[in-house]
């Protein structure tokens, strides 16, 4: 039987999906875990080596090293996942707080040469006063951005200049500087920036190569993308970046079975909290958070627990906002049609953790990138959109006004 006009429609592309997506996952350095914290803080080589190997035989393109005033050092740690990984890019995050750009900018690209060409930078320009405090900068945070501004500018300048040059800039001056070390390609690297405060939009959208989000609900979401291509645009840039969207999935065999394990989760990540276990203890700062990304996650979810498809806000709200900790609650054909869902918005860069770190990242390899990526396969094949996505997502509460708690 022929299908209606608008049945076609209804299952065509839509113009704003993003055609080249690649899939990230952050880093986790040993077994300890939100569900179980077990107290240590230190480098498990033989975790770390088993969970470099997890993120390949996944299929996972990216794994995002943080960074953060007691964790892991990101770039050294870079030098030694680039090392275990065969064909693994890592993306570094780097704060502009902790070293002079040029060093940086020498750093990443020693990395960049030692596993060929697979370096990424994200810069953070720190969203509370106290986390900043600890490695003493006090600069305040809307100066933080504009030291972003400069700094990434001169990430790239280092990195393409062909002669010497000088600066003096508000934060940084220096004289002769050049030619830097390459990078493997002798290009700039790609440079990520995420915010939600009007700096960090500002800065992304004229700047960056990649711009990331925490989940939020769709509507959210796409009044960002609008934005942060608006400034582009007024930017008078010809290309608009990458957008990156970050959840922590909680999937089961069926969607009965992953709510169930979600609020098994829940109670047990609230306890971890309430206990200020080790890790909690040093990121959960007391009282409200800073930053806008925080204060909107908790928004959401004093607002509802649950949008759109599968986006669960509960778990954000028991870390205190604390980084992206927003779910998608369901099985893995439910996770992998809500995921759709935001690539349909124009997300290429998808970052997918669990809670329980390792075996959850097992799962998303076995079980969910495999369900996106023959969808995405099937709409490149035929230009329409497969069984996988049949349903309209369904909303569970009105979109934020765009602009809202900006």
């Amino acid at each position: 039987m022929t299908p209606s006009v608008s049945a076609v429609l209804d299952d065509a592309v839509p113009a704003t999906a993003a055609d080249d997506v690649e899939f990230i996952s952050q880093i986790h350095l040993n077994p300890a875990t939100e569900l179980v914290p077990t107290g240590q803080r230190g480098i498990d080589l033989d975790y770390l080596r088993r969970y470099v190997r997890a993120l390949e035989d996944g299929g996972f393109d990216y794994t995002l090293l943080p960074y953060g005033s007691s964790t892991a050092d990101s770039l050294a740690l870079a030098g030694a996942v680039g090392q275990l990984a065969e064909r693994l890019k890592v993306v570094v995050a780097v704060r502009p707080n902790i070293a002079f750009p040029l060093v940086v900018a020498q750093q990443l690209a020693t990395i960049d040469q030692l596993n060929r060409g697979r370096t990424v930078v994200h810069l953070i320009s720190g969203g509370s006063d106290a986390e900043q405090a600890r490695q003493g900068d006090f600069l305040p945070k809307d100066r933080r951005y504009a030291r972003t501004a400069e700094f990434l500018q001169l990430l790239r300048r280092a990195w393409t200049e062909t002669a010497p040059f000088d600066h003096e800039g508000e934060f940084y001056r220096f004289e002769g500087f050049g030619p830097a070390y390459p990078t493997y390609r002798g290009e700039a690297l790609p440079i990520s920036i995420g915010g939600q405060s009007d700096e960090a939009f500002r800065i992304g959208g004229e700047f960056a190569d990649v711009f990331s989000f925490w989940g939020e609900p769709l509507a959210d979401i796409r009044s960002q993308i609008d934005r942060v291509d608006a400034i582009a645009a007024q930017a008078g840039r010809a290309d608009r970046p990458r957008y990156w969207v970050t959840f922590r999935p909680i999937i089961g065999a069926t969607d009965e079975l992953a709510w169930e394990k979600a609020h098994d989760h829940l109670a047990r990540i609230e306890r971890t909290y309430r206990e200020g276990a080790f890790f909690a203890k040093g990121i959960a700062a007391p009282g409200a958070p800073q930053n806008v990304g925080s204060q909107r996650a908790l928004a959401f979810a004093e607002r509802s627990e649950r949008y759109d498809r599968a986006l669960w806000t509960p778990t954000a709200a028991a870390t205190g906002g604390t980084g992206a900790a927003t779910a998608l609650v369901g099985s893995p054909e439910t996770v992998a049609a809500a995921i759709l869902d935001y690539i349909d918005l124009g997300a290429s860069l998808v970052s997918i953790r669990g809670y329980d770190n390792l075996n959850d990242l097992v799962d998303y390899g076995r079980h969910v990138l495999p369900l996106v990526r023959a969808e995405l396969a099937h709409r490149k094949a035929t230009g329409r959109r497969g069984s996988l996505q049949a349903d309209h997502p369904g909303g569970f509460a009105e979109p934020a006004p765009a602009g809202a708690d900006r």
